[in-house]
């Protein structure tokens, strides 16, 4: 029954639409990054960058390099768009962008994830069938149709990270809605709306709306008498979202997914109005089911099980953020840390603290403070340096301190820990952060 469900074939206008949304957002994403000064403050001006843990050998191309890069991704992204060799363009914009991801987390954002992941999907997916250079040059590959798989592996992503964004802010300070009192103060200043937002009951209904959209809006579109509705709700929460909190293009992405979830006969008028409808086919005819349904079963268990690897590692995730990333825990803290580093020379026992703008940009040490793994991975930047002077070093933490959501700060980091000659396990905790009172 399942089998049948998903490879029958229906009407692909949405994922057309889709193709074509999505090609102009990254592009914006990827233009936009460079002219905004994103490209410049955290790719180009940093001495290095903080990658994820095992890619170090991931790092910015020197001198203009990264602005070529993006320049070269925007294009791209065009291309997608225009669906013009759409299964190189896409492979290679998903890697890419990918590695832009890998190689830098001081900018740590979501939606730069789910990006990853939906770029990826994207070039298994066959979005150049219609409306695109690549059917117009080749006619045998023209098609008004798709397998049901194809919109469903959409909607199940997206099922999988707002439902757990959702569950995520089902905790005491967003509860009690001070953390929106904290992200709100610094909006005082927007024009307009500034004052509005410092209302206490502007905060309680943000709360309130965060958990119940976030949990409710892809079952609502789902179902036809709801979808209405639930659409109207998700252009203002996204609007809200972009004019507030300023977060690119993942709002309006966002409602480019809302393609998958209206009648083939609505996207027709709305956007393809040349288009022939495709008329459902209950026939089951896919040669490569077995193959199809077991890499997504994989796919979607790591969905599952990667989100809610915190439960497993010791203390809180809030304080430790061990598991933190990759787990659609999205706006849900304000986090400050303050930090310093004195280096000891093994063999002389010679001490001096570290000057940490001769290292890091102004964002870089805004953030190291807060954060264990940029903590460890500066101490094993140090270790290496002056391993290079043929000195042997030990690495420690002084007043090391954390405050979350507006909360007096706390010692975080063990000061007689020798960081320079610790290990970093992903999976488990790590002894020298201190537990929270």
């Amino acid at each position: 029954m399942l089998t049948k469900f998903l490879f029958k074939k229906i009407d692909n206008g949405s994922l057309i639409i889709f193709r074509i949304f999505f090609g102009i957002l990254i592009s914006l994403e990827c233009f936009g990054a460079i002219l905004t000064g994103w490209v410049k403050n955290t790719l180009v001006s940093p001495k290095f960058t903080f990658s994820f843990i095992g890619f170090e050998w991931l790092q910015p191309l020197p001198g203009n390099g990264m602005y070529f890069y993006f320049f070269i991704m925007g294009t791209l992204g065009v291309f997608i768009a225009l669906g013009y060799k759409y299964k190189v363009s896409s492979s290679l914009f998903a890697l890419l962008w990918t590695a832009v991801y890998l190689m830098q987390k001081t900018s740590y954002n979501n939606h730069y994830y789910l990006l990853v992941l939906i770029s990826f999907i994207m070039i298994f997916l066959p979005a150049n069938k219609d409306y695109s250079i690549d059917a117009r040059q080749n006619l045998s590959l023209r098609s008004n149709n798709m397998y049901s798989y194809v919109k469903w592996v959409i909607v199940l992503q997206l099922i999988i990270v707002y439902t757990y964004a959702s569950v995520a802010k089902i905790y005491g300070d967003w509860l009690d809605f001070g953390v929106l009192e904290l992200f709100m103060r610094g909006k005082a200043n927007y024009y307009v709306i500034g004052e509005l937002l410092q209302q206490p009951w502007v905060h309680q209904i943000m709360g309130l709306a965060g958990i119940l959209f976030d949990l409710l809006v892809i079952p609502a579109m789902l179902w036809k008498p709801t979808r209405k509705f639930a659409f109207i709700t998700a252009i203002g929460f996204h609007l809200f979202n972009a004019i507030v909190f300023q977060i690119g293009i993942f709002p309006f992405l966002s409602l480019a997914f809302m393609v998958f979830f209206f009648e083939p006969k609505t996207i027709k008028k709305i956007f393809l109005r040349k288009k022939t409808l495709y008329e459902i086919d209950i026939h089951n005819t896919a040669t490569d089911k077995n193959i199809i349904l077991v890499c997504a079963g994989i796919y979607f268990l790591i969905q599952l099980l990667l989100p809610i690897r915190h439960h497993f590692i010791k203390e809180d995730v809030l304080w430790t953020e061990e598991g933190h990333r990759l787990s659609w825990r999205m706006m849900l803290r304000s986090r400050y840390g303050k930090i310093k580093f004195k280096i000891v020379n093994k063999k002389t026992k010679d001490s001096k603290f570290i000057n940490l703008s001769d290292y890091l940009s102004p964002k870089q040490a805004q953030r190291i403070g807060g954060y264990p793994d940029f903590i460890w991975q500066f101490s094993q930047r140090l270790k290496k340096e002056y391993a290079k002077k043929g000195e042997d070093i030990a690495v420690y933490a002084t007043n090391s301190k954390v405050s979350i959501n507006g909360k007096p700060y706390e010692n975080f980091i063990n000061e007689n820990t020798d960081l320079a000659n610790e290990s970093w396990n992903p999976y488990k905790h790590h002894e020298w952060i201190l537990p929270s009172k």
